[in-house]
């Protein structure tokens, strides 16, 4: 368990996004409330997490971690909450994967005791900040990655200067020609290897890859190169472990995105004998709470090539609800959220469902040609079917609620979001940190 206290007793002032406060208010006390969305509580937009959504997650997730022998270190960069850190690692996570220093801070104030930063660490100072965690605390456990012989040795020269006690542990980075960072070939990176091995302050705790690049609209070709790209990182894994070159009692393999984490499983689970244990790593993040676009069509894909093992896929658990402000035309609707509220970067909001306050019904399903057509700061353009009845029945003061595409960049937008169940009543609330 996570040292949480320090957030659920906080206090949330006016002004707090999404909810609508006139006084000082306990994010403990948030479900004493008895707030709903549905009744116009909070303020719009808010975005509301479905609890029973997220359970559901965290439960397929790890159901398929175990039916493939596979640990997973879900990437807390999604979220950046550390309640969510908390319900992964509840719910079996090896760890957390973190992106920057500044991240890996975090998720340290609030407990968490390891850390894989999927990414190199550069500047000087982030270098110091990092390797005081682990001079301060013996129990905190961090691997970094590294792709270039600079990098080895700036390294290696920080923590002789920081008179760590223990090595620091490094994963050796594959990339691909085109891609991101990364060696650009087994050759380099073998070299690499070795030099991590030569310094007595590193050491190499494995290998390490990210084939979520490799999606593009040419989906059989995808898979043809992630699961080449995969079988690179086996054939580095055992080309190093050949030279004795790891300094561990295990060697870490780890890639697993949120796009293609199946085909990295498969792949894992086929590596047999080493030199000692091999611990394989996920590191997909964006399945806690899914999405209603990108990674929806990527699951359902995912979902025809592991119909034998899985029989179910993950479900969306974010929506951002907003008001309608304004019917300038009959087939236009004006929505009280923008860009600063809701995903843009791979889809436009998709519109789920419109609610009139103080009805009683469930929430109305909008048509599927319904379409956020664009967004400015704080106002999205809700285009309705020219010849559907919504053109007289939606109104100023409508609720609108909207899936996502990406849920990476709409949590960045929220330091508070709500947790609501199935009526939208609202539980309670997580806090982000970005």
């Amino acid at each position: 368990m996570l040292n949480l206290t320090s957030l659920s007793e906080q206090i949330l002032l006016p002004g707090t996004k999404g909810l609508a406060l006139s006084a000082p208010l306990k994010q403990a006390d948030i479900a004493q409330q008895n707030w709903n969305v549905l009744d116009g509580d909070t303020s719009f937009p808010v975005a509301v997490l479905k609890r029973s959504a997220l359970r559901f997650n965290l439960v397929w997730m790890k159901q398929f971690c175990a039916s493939h022998n596979i640990l997973l270190a879900p990437h807390g960069k999604t979220t950046m909450s550390p309640q969510i850190f908390d319900m992964q690692l509840a719910n079996g996570a090896w760890g957390m994967t973190l992106a920057t220093v500044n991240q890996l801070h975090i998720a340290y104030r609030y407990g968490v005791k390891r850390v894989l930063l999927a990414n190199q660490l550069i500047s000087a100072s982030d270098i110091r900040s990092a390797l005081s965690l682990l001079k301060n605390d013996p129990e905190f456990i961090f691997y970094a990655l590294v792709d270039s012989l600079e990098n080895v040795q700036a390294l290696s020269n920080a923590v002789q200067q920081a008179g760590l006690d223990r090595p620091l542990p490094l994963l050796v980075e594959l990339g691909f020609s085109g891609g991101r960072t990364g060696c650009r070939s087994n050759a380099d990176a073998l070299t690499l290897a070795r030099a991590i091995h030569a310094s007595p302050h590193l050491e190499l705790a494995g290998i390490e890859g990210y084939e979520g690049l490799l999606v593009t609209k040419k989906r059989e070709e995808d898979l043809v190169k992630v699961r080449q790209f995969v079988s690179d990182l086996i054939e580095l894994t055992k080309s190093v472990d050949a030279e004795n070159l790891f300094g561990g009692e295990s060697i870490l393999l780890s890639a697993g995105g949120s796009a293609y984490f199946d085909l990295v499983a498969h792949g894992f689970k086929q590596v047999q004998s080493w030199s000692r244990p091999l611990i394989s790593i996920l590191r997909s993040g964006c399945y806690i709470t899914h999405d209603h676009g990108f990674y929806h069509g990527l699951i359902d894909e995912m979902q025809e090539r592991e119909a034998t093992s899985v029989g179910s896929k993950l479900v969306p658990a974010l929506e951002v609800w907003s008001m309608v402000q304004s019917r300038p035309e009959p087939d236009l609707a004006i929505l009280t959220m923008g860009k600063r509220d809701a995903s843009y970067d791979i889809d436009l909001p998709f519109p789920l469902y419109t609610h009139k306050i103080g009805q009683a019904h469930s929430p109305q399903t909008l048509p599927t040609d319904c379409k956020i057509e664009k967004m400015n700061d704080q106002h999205a353009y809700l285009r309705l079917p020219k010849d559907s009845p919504l053109c007289t029945s939606l109104q100023v003061g409508d609720l609108v609620a909207c899936g996502i595409s990406h849920p990476c960049t709409t949590f960045d937008k929220w330091p508070l979001l709500l947790i609501v169940n199935d009526n939208y009543q609202v539980a309670s609330a997580i806090n982000t940190f970005f």
